[in-house]
């Protein structure tokens, strides 16, 4: 389960957060808006693979499945 960064739209607050998938739709903490992942940062997996950076595109990496 990935920890992967988001930021509210509505509000403009920036979390991270544990999820199960990384497609799954994700509640602000502060407004409960649906949030918007961001893109950037270190990629950590559960699974013990060393850290990389993320692009975005969790097809091709398979990185935090």
């Amino acid at each position: 389960m990935p920890i992967l960064s988001y930021r509210c739209p509505k509000c403009g607050s920036s979390f991270e957060e544990l999820v199960k998938r990384h497609d799954e739709a994700v509640p602000c903490p502060k407004c409960g808006a649906i949030s918007e992942r961001t893109w950037s940062g270190e990629m950590y997996s559960s699974t013990g693979k060393p850290p990389k950076k993320c692009n975005g595109k969790c097809s091709e990496c398979n990185g935090c499945h």
